[in-house]
């Protein structure tokens, strides 16, 4: 979707403050956000696209003055509250620090993580389909504005770029994110030159950016 999420190439927003031996949480609520992220997602109602939606799809402002796992909390409890897995009044009956009894059973025990963790979601798909372009290939970008879930970033729509690497069948995420269907298809490295995506006052070099099927037109061609 074009949400703030998606601020590849974009001005004003200054550098990426860079954190020497930055630790991989800042304070125990993090971990914690993570921890329930997995647990709930383990019980099976949703898969990674659909997770990820649920973070993306929020208003700008608030987005934007939201910490990194502040937005994966937030994301999980849209997704608890859609499949109707705790409701609001307990929701905030736990931020007003009181406890009860909702599933007798921890969808993921402490014992159960590493193998949890192991196995993962699969996104490559082990089908057979005809990709649509080459290696060396001149491909552009559709330009598209989805209403949901997407891994085409604004910056390259409607540009032109050249096949570098063909990785093989992976599930779309549009798709996946919006009703589960996988619909398998090719992803594509598609090289695309600085000055192509900036302008000639660009400082040269090449963006590399992963890209399936359904993003793309061979160039010369439109959606």
């Amino acid at each position: 979707m074009n949400g703030a999420h998606d601020m590849g190439g974009t001005h004003g927003f200054g550098p990426v403050i860079t954190e020497d031996n930055e630790p991989p949480f800042h304070a125990d609520w993090e971990a914690r956000s993570l921890a329930i992220t997995l647990a709930a997602g383990s019980l099976g109602k949703w898969n990674l696209d659909q997770s990820r939606f649920a973070r993306e799809d929020t208003p700008p402002a608030n987005y934007l003055r939201r910490t990194y796992y502040e937005m994966w909390y937030e994301g999980l409890e849209r997704l608890l509250l859609q499949h109707e897995i705790v409701t609001a009044d307990e929701i905030a009956a736990a931020q007003r620090g009181e406890t009860f009894e909702r599933i007798a059973e921890p969808p993921l025990t402490a014992d159960r993580v590493p193998s949890a963790l192991a196995r993962g979601g699969k996104a490559r798909v082990d089908v057979e389909v005809a990709p649509l372009f080459t290696v060396g290939q001149s491909v552009r970008a559709k330009i598209m504005s989805p209403q949901g879930h997407t891994r085409l970033p604004r910056y390259v729509r409607g540009r032109t770029g050249v096949v570098d690497r063909d990785h093989g069948v992976f599930i779309f995420p549009d798709t996946h994110a919006a009703t589960g269907d996988p619909k398998p298809q090719h992803i594509y490295a598609v090289r695309f030159e600085a000055t192509e995506l900036w302008g000639d006052d660009a400082q040269g070099g090449a963006v590399y950016v992963d890209l399936w099927d359904d993003y793309l037109d061979a160039a010369g061609t439109t959606a």
